[in-house]
């Protein structure tokens, strides 16, 4: 009994052994035909780039682009020929310096710029204090006042000049001039007013991708403002076409903003001004 009992024993060790040697056999070649382990490819993804959020209506260059601010549109004047303007004056410093202005420059506050919402980027002006006469010509380079009620935001060192930096604001009056021309025999620069237009001045109170939405409201203001017209303008994109309803025909931009306030006031906060 005990030798057929250490047979059993035997052949069953001697299955084991073999079964163990098959199984190290196979992991043995799994582990040969693995690759070795790798970090994982991370493949780069390209940032979208942002969407322009100028609505695609507007014409002319950048100097000449609208923008919004505080949720509201400005459309920069394409030309400035004749342009005078009266109103209040303020400064700005700190804050903003060594900042990128509207113009891409980087804002000096005591160099000699100023900020106006509408007149063309790189126009100079000339921009009298009348309470005390002084007088500096200089070019616009950013956008801005945005307070109610002030028409220019000169740097510090302008109003030095002009001698507002301790009250802070001060009337004007502002005159465009044009483009400065290099003049390597003077000093004195010389200004080109490029083409300006004194022009005719329209209020667009908005732009529609419905022609017939943009009827109803032309119609609607034609019995009151005489003159409204549907200009019709593919967007930037080649993909739409939109509708600006334009009404009003003023010899003068303080006549036209006097609509345009009047437009705002019955409901059409995107009214803004034009030079045609």
């Amino acid at each position: 009994m005990k030798i057929s009992h250490l047979k059993k024993d035997c052949i069953s060790v001697f299955y084991i052994f073999i079964k163990l040697t098959i199984i190290g056999i196979f992991f043995a070649g799994c582990t040969s035909t693995l690759p070795p382990l790798q970090r994982p490819v991370v493949k780069k993804v390209k940032k979208a780039k942002p969407v322009n959020k100028i609505p695609d209506y507007y014409s002319g260059g950048q100097e000449s682009r609208p923008y919004k601010v505080l949720g509201k549109w400005y459309r920069p004047l394409a030309h400035a020929k004749g342009f005078q303007q009266q109103g209040i004056a303020s400064w700005y410093g700190e804050e903003f310096h060594g900042k990128p202005t509207s113009s891409g420059e980087i804002y000096n506050m005591y160099g000699v710029s100023a900020a106006h919402k509408i007149l063309p980027l790189n126009t100079y002006v000339r921009v009298r204090n009348l309470q005390n006469g002084k007088i500096i010509d200089l070019r616009i380079n950013d956008r801005g006042p945005f307070v109610s009620g002030r028409v220019i935001d000169l740097s510090y060192g302008a109003a030095q000049k002009l001698g507002i930096v301790g009250s802070g604001t001060a009337p004007v009056e502002i005159i465009a001039l044009g483009k400065a021309l290099s003049n390597n025999n003077s000093k004195k620069k010389i200004y080109k007013p490029v083409d300006y237009n004194h022009g005719t001045f329209s209020i667009q109170v908005g732009a529609f991708g419905d022609r017939i939405n943009a009827e109803k409201i032309a119609n609607e203001l034609i019995g009151v403002y005489k003159y409204a017209k549907i200009k019709p303008c593919v967007a930037q994109d080649k993909k739409q076409t939109l509708y600006r309803v334009i009404v009003g025909r003023c010899s003068s931009l303080q006549q036209a903003e006097k609509y345009e306030y009047l437009l705002k006031n019955k409901g059409f906060h995107d009214a803004f001004t034009i030079a045609e």
